[in-house]
């Protein structure tokens, strides 16, 4: 995977497992998406998610970009890129159409929820 856009759904109703947000991950050629439930939207629980979730099922992406989120801009991700060579990419302040290619999965996530 050489593109991967990223970004988090919610606050969400809490689940059963007490999760009540998703990281939204799409592969930017293929829109390939996968989504996975988080109990909260910490740098910490982001970065584990990728790597229990994303890494070890297709490998490390070349590039991930997102919005300017705090969980995305924090030392903890920071670091989880420079550790795995990922080229970190992220949108201009205020202009979330720069993400959009996720930004409208999370909006069909939403409607069909």
């Amino acid at each position: 995977m050489e593109g991967v856009a990223l970004d988090i759904l919610g606050p969400l109703p809490k689940s059963k497992n007490g999760h009540r947000y998703i990281l939204v991950m799409c592969h930017l050629f293929t829109k390939w998406t996968e989504a996975y439930p988080l109990p909260d939207q910490e740098a910490q629980t982001v970065a584990k998610a990728i790597v229990d979730c994303f890494v070890s099922r297709f490998g490390t992406p070349l590039q991930l970009h997102s919005d300017q989120g705090t969980n995305f801009q924090s030392k903890i991700f920071q670091e989880l890129c420079d550790l795995l060579h990922i080229k970190k990419t992220r949108t201009t302040s205020m202009h979330p159409q720069a993400n959009g290619t996720v930004e409208r999965l999370n909006r069909t996530l939403t409607a069909m929820m």
